[in-house]
């Protein structure tokens, strides 16, 4: 394994050395002599331009391009207006209305009079979250919907520019989750003339518009020369003329192509680059500074083991996780700094404080709740649920990707110090998300990121409500789902400090082992400044500057 690993690393600093001979003859294309920005999408396919359908993060990126939301999510995580000027909400909480603008246009297409895309108004707004919710559509966004809204008549136009939403119970995230891809406006008659064939012809209001679409190779996308947005001197927005973006499946080859200055940008890097570029602390080595630029910033996911509550489940019906001190005793085991440390190379946040992560409001700054390294304690609360020093347990059986080996290995070790029996399986993750979303996994590693910028979105994995996902741990609280309604129609400062409470209450239970709070990795060519990118991933090319 050893020498395996080593001959690994050699190759990738050789492809590396290679790739950096080869810098100084970057293409004319990527040394600014157009106005074009190059990314790829490491996927390697795209399955829909269709925002209905936005359920993966290229997904979601490629709606945002061609695509408006009634709200949007500033990278600072505050809600700033885009097709909604403004928005209300009745005392009840049961009303929003929004006002929208007036001068937005769709996407020039042949199904508008003329070709020429036409106004949107109030009534596109109400056809867009008729059709998310459509069954015959099978959106995999109808849940931000279903369940929430009036049966009858759940968005009402009240003109061109006034729209309106009906709830059925308060619930306060509902801007913020409006901000989502999924809720993007399409023009009716462009929708229904494809149907399903929707997909490779969208039409939208966003600043660039589809040009070319060769599945699993290119996409082109040119600028909208109709955009409404502007900047503060009144010029009109994108800056960049199109976008072009190609399908390299491997995030090695992506990264590769980055250093060779093919691409303007890449997100994350792949686990073999990592000490190559990166210090311990998580800043580029001192050999690539000035090369090409990194931007470190929150990412609103939360990684962690789960552990099966149902305690009428079959699955845990003699495991010690059943007992709340064993499920605690694990959190103390852990020394989450080390694994930020020394297997992300720094990137992230060890998770002492709660599941809700750093950069939403409800995360707890305080750290009066959580669990800190302390072997200590977790021998301590071991005695006291009946297994001192560990006597008497019997394994547990973690399971986890592969890609997730060494931490959960490491994890492994460290229960086992202070007495805990540990196995670890690999498993495909396709199978685990099948054993987690069955409640057959005793014993987990998982991952939540957020859906839209509210901590609700991290408190739905602990509502006994809700189904797995996001529920994976069959979490049931009374208590904790009656806190939760209470906070769903309280005003935002009200609700933050809700949201503490509800994260505390939960984390005293220990239904999981918060990990680390992720961060993002963007990287970027120097010929590139202002691309910005919000804590959910989603990036934004509108300000995109080339520099010459």
């Amino acid at each position: 394994m050893y020498r395996q690993a080593r001959l690994i690393a050699i190759t990738v600093w050789l492809c590396c050395a290679v790739c950096f001979s080869m810098y100084s003859c970057r293409s004319s294309q990527a040394d600014g002599a157009d106005n074009v920005f190059y990314m790829n999408l490491s996927s390697g396919v795209l399955e829909s331009m269709d925002p209905a359908f936005a359920k993966a993060l290229y997904m979601m990126w490629t709606a945002h391009m061609l695509y408006n939301t009634l709200v949007e999510t500033d990278e600072d995580l505050h809600l700033v207006p885009s097709l909604a000027r403004s928005w209300d909400v009745s005392d009840d909480g049961l009303v929003y209305t929004f006002h929208l603008r007036n001068d937005v246009y769709f996407h020039n297409a042949p199904q508008f009079p003329s070709g020429r895309g036409r106004r949107m108004v109030a009534g596109d707004v109400v056809y867009s979250f008729n059709r998310l919710i459509d069954p015959k559509v099978a959106s995999t966004g109808a849940w931000i919907f279903n369940g929430r809204v009036t049966e009858k008549e759940p968005f009402v136009a009240i003109d061109d520019t006034t729209v309106q939403i009906r709830l059925i119970a308060p619930f306060r995230p509902l801007p913020a989750i409006l901000s989502m891809p999924y809720c993007s406006i399409v023009p009716r008659e462009v929708a229904e003339h494809w149907g399903k064939d929707f997909r490779s012809h969208p039409c939208g209001t966003g600043p660039f518009q589809l040009k070319h679409w060769d599945e699993g190779n290119i996409i082109v996308l040119h600028k909208n020369p109709r955009y409404w947005e502007k900047d503060n001197t009144g010029k009109r927005l994108p800056y960049v003329d199109a976008v072009h973006i190609s399908c390299v499946d491997s995030k090695a080859t992506e990264f590769f192509l980055f250093l060779q200055g093919k691409l303007d940008f890449v997100n994350g890097l792949d686990g073999s680059f990592k000490d190559l570029i990166l210090s311990k602390n998580g800043e580029l080595k001192q050999e690539y500074r000035g090369k090409f630029k990194l931007r470190k910033s929150t990412y609103l996911d939360t990684e962690y083991l789960g552990f099966l509550t149902d305690s009428a489940s079959p699955v845990i019906k003699n495991t010690p996780l059943k007992n709340v001190l064993v499920r605690q005793a694990i959190n103390y085991a852990i020394d989450r700094e080390k694994i930020v440390t020394y297997f992300r190379n720094g990137i992230g946040i060890p998770a002492t404080s709660g599941f809700i992560p750093a950069g939403v409001p409800g995360y707890d700054t305080s750290g009066s709740y959580g669990y800190n390294y302390n072997p200590a304690k977790s021998i301590e609360l071991l005695k006291k649920a009946g297994y001192p020093n560990g006597k008497g347990l019997t394994p547990i059986k973690i399971l986890t990707p592969d890609n997730w080996s060494d931490v959960i290995n490491f994890v492994a070790t460290q229960l086992q110090e202070v007495g805990i029996p540990v196995q670890v399986e690999v498993i495909q993750p396709n199978i685990l998300k099948q054993e987690m979303s069955r409640s057959q996994a005793m014993f987990f590693r998982a991952q939540w990121i957020a859906d839209y910028p509210d901590a609700e979105t991290y408190l739905t994995v602990f509502n006994s409500r809700m189904p797995a996902p996001p529920n994976y741990t069959r979490f049931n609280n009374k208590a904790f789902d009656q806190l939760y309604d209470e906070s769903m129609n309280a005003p935002d400062t009200m609700r933050w400090e809700l949201y503490k409470k509800l994260d505390s209450l939960a984390i005293s239970q220990a239904p999981l082992v918060p990990l680390y709070y992720d961060q993002l990795l963007h990287f970027t060519q120097n010929r590139i400044e202002g691309m910005t990118a919000n804590p959910m991933n989603l990036i934004d090319l509108k300000r995109v500057r080339i520099v010459r």
